[in-house]
């Protein structure tokens, strides 16, 4: 819970003394958080916490606020369970619709992987390696969903399982994808967290997948923390949301990232439709929830046909059946995500 007070007109000094205490006691605040405690517009939060930045009071981060020497620092699972809630359902509920019934899928630990599990309790058949406590929990009663959980030393900031048990009871394991989560996304780096045992047990994860799916709300675009988890020429997917239109940063990342051959699925206002993770959708509902835009020039990303097959790829092809472009596609050009294919491998 985001400790915080509701307060009247105060002054510029005032608020941004109130954006301080809320930090310090939270750890991270996101910008509309903050904007609905001291009453005033997002605007001017960020105004205020560029000029707390500059005073190394805090660090900015996309959508929020963090203490400083961030770059080194984990806020703990309250914390992150509290930022950008609604673009981490909306991935959810994008990333669930990849898996299909009786898939076994490696999920790792985090609050955006956490989301996905609550949506994939519905898919039968389904078997989900985890070292995620949170992730277990939300799949404890699914019905016909089996969980095997990794060994390993409790981490209790995030409720995950680490060190050498839980890499070793990775090892021989093959899943048909990994769905990981991180602190930061960068085109240059790839995936990273600031734990170093963390990372080294998302690493093991990855290991185990033919394919990774990486979970990441615009504010975690551009930011880089310690430790590389996923170098970006292994992620295969990444399923984010809409970057706000004042967001060029964000913006710029996902291109880069498309570039490095990253395919980029964008959940837009639609896509947390709260319809059941492995329901049978038909043409017009897919095409309610997606939009694909035009491929960038060159070569394009293959992705295997089968389970969790994304729209927009060749039906009925041999496996490695590219994408088509968004001409092909004809009106799925007006739904709400975007498939955006790299320039090359």
């Amino acid at each position: 819970m985001v400790v915080g007070v509701t307060v009247g007109f105060v002054f510029a000094a005032e608020r941004r003394q109130l954006i301080l205490e809320m930090v310090r006691a939270n750890g991270a605040v996101s910008l509309r958080e903050l904007a609905r405690v001291v009453q005033t517009s997002e605007v001017t939060v960020r105004r205020d916490v560029r000029a707390l930045e500059a005073e190394g009071l805090l660090d900015r981060r996309h959508g929020g606020a963090v203490l400083p020497g961030g770059f080194t620092r984990e806020s703990g699972f309250p914390q992150k369970s509290h930022l950008a809630t609604a673009e981490k359902t909306a991935i959810a509920d994008l990333a669930a619709s990849f898996v299909d019934e009786g898939e076994a899928v490696v999920v790792g630990a985090g609050t955006t992987t956490q989301e996905l599990a609550r949506r994939l309790a519905r898919v039968p058949g389904l078997t989900v390696v985890t070292n995620s406590l949170l992730v277990a929990q939300a799949l404890a009663h699914a019905n016909r969903v089996e969980v095997v959980m990794t060994g390993g030393t409790l981490r209790g900031s995030n409720y995950a399982l680490v060190g050498s048990g839980a890499e070793q009871s990775l090892q021989g394991l093959r899943v048909s994808r990994a769905f990981l989560s991180g602190s930061g996304l960068t085109a240059e780096r790839g995936l990273s967290t600031s734990n170093m045992l963390s990372a080294s047990v998302d690493r093991a994860l990855v290991q185990a997948a033919a394919e990774v799916v990486v979970l990441a709300d615009h504010t975690k675009l551009g930011t880089d923390t310690m430790f590389q988890t996923v170098p970006t020429d292994v992620i295969t997917r990444l399923v984010t949301d809409e970057p706000p239109a004042h967001d060029d940063r964000a913006a710029t990342e996902l291109q880069a990232l498309a570039d490095q051959g990253v395919h980029i699925s964008v959940a837009g206002p639609g896509a947390g439709s709260g319809s059941p993770a492995g329901a049978v959708h038909g043409d017009a509902d897919r095409q309610a929830r997606r939009r694909d835009v035009p491929p960038l020039p060159g070569q394009r990303r293959s992705l295997p046909l089968g389970h969790g097959q994304p729209p927009g790829t060749v039906q009925g092809g041999p496996p490695g059946a590219q994408l088509r472009s968004a001409v092909a596609l004809g009106d799925q050009a007006t739904a709400r995500v975007a498939d955006l294919a790299p320039r090359r491998r």
